[in-house]
């Protein structure tokens, strides 16, 4: 019984330390959004070009922290015959605007591996204060990865985007999911 014990208490301190440390988005990770129009997704869209980082320790989540710098242009759309104006003057305005990122300034833990990230995003060279509901816990299988997922919502027009573009609605929620690795 006692061996036992030891036994369970050495895996979990080394399952413990072992999500502790810096880690980066994992190749199968999504990082995009939709938007939806009267309950129907309409568009949906992910970044394959990605630079993330996050500082986590499961023993003071309070001190995490993140960031995402999104390539504009490696933008890919669900519907093609919206790409152009999606990248156009009136919403991201790739030409111009090349990057889209976002910097923690608070890890909230509420609890069961869910936590409030506040943060700072950044569209067209606007930057406005942003929460997004996340959960990250580490992976079953394997010690040097935490599953994650999150999502935030917010509108158009708080960075410089058009409000109405064909039909396109004002609500864009930003989804970020899969795994980080550790370096």
């Amino acid at each position: 019984m006692l061996l036992n014990s030891a036994v369970t208490l050495m895996v979990l301190s080394l399952l413990t330390s072992a999500n502790a440390g810096t880690y980066t988005l994992a190749q199968n990770s999504h990082v995009g959004f939709h938007i939806e129009s009267m309950g129907v997704s309409i568009v949906k869209a992910q970044f394959s070009k990605v630079q993330s980082s996050l500082n986590f320790d499961v023993k003071v989540p309070q001190n995490a922290s993140t960031s995402f710098i999104m390539d504009v242009n490696s933008l890919s759309v669900n519907k093609p015959s919206l790409k152009n104006m999606i990248m156009g003057q009136d919403l991201f305005y790739a030409a111009k605007y090349k990057t889209a990122s976002f910097k923690s300034t608070v890890f909230q833990p509420l609890g069961g591996h869910h936590y409030n990230i506040q943060g700072h995003l950044t569209l067209r060279g606007v930057t406005r204060p942003v929460t997004f509901t996340a959960t990250i816990k580490p992976a079953v299988a394997d010690a040097s990865v935490m599953d994650f997922k999150s999502s935030t919502t917010i509108k158009r027009s708080d960075f410089g985007m058009k409000k109405a573009v064909g039909g396109v609605g004002e609500k864009v929620s930003i989804d970020v999911s899969g795994q980080w690795k550790a370096q």
